[in-house]
């Protein structure tokens, strides 16, 4: 996937970590019987590497925040290397590719790998019916 823009090109990506974790049949039937109640959180963070490359990684967790004793967990961590152009030059503009630009590109991607991973653990069925709409989190977080 090389996303070419006049400020960023994606250069790669890759799964970088996948977890599945269903410790027992309980939590099996308990996660099977309430993935209704499961969220969706997303963490980004990026890294600098050198000639003007960023590692940017975007993680999705799936859980419940509840505290019951018996339940399953989902995360993917997913791996972009990002050559950023010469003229993007303000914090403010790195950010917002960081954290918007490269995310709307990538994420219905993710989305489908973290729904693959809900399937082969024995959840089919999940939908994420709410699309992450990163423009607008970004506006609220920046401005």
């Amino acid at each position: 996937m090389k996303k070419i823009t006049n400020k960023y090109k994606i250069l790669s990506n890759y799964v970088k970590d996948m977890s599945s974790e269903t410790p027992d049949v309980e939590s099996f039937l308990y996660t099977k019987s309430n993935i209704n109640k499961y969220e969706l959180d997303i963490d980004i963070s990026s890294k600098p590497l050198k000639n003007k490359l960023i590692e940017i990684n975007t993680t999705l967790k799936f859980q419940d925040k509840s505290k019951p004793e018996k339940k399953s967990y989902f995360e993917v961590v997913y791996s972009s290397i990002v050559k950023i152009e010469n003229e993007v030059e303000e914090k403010k503009e790195l950010q917002k590719i960081i954290l918007c630009d490269v995310q709307n590109d990538i994420y219905p991607k993710l989305e489908k790998i973290l729904l693959n991973l809900l399937i082969d653990s024995g959840y089919s069925g999940v939908k994420f019916e709410k699309k992450v709409d990163f423009n607008k989190l970004f506006k609220e977080k920046f401005n």
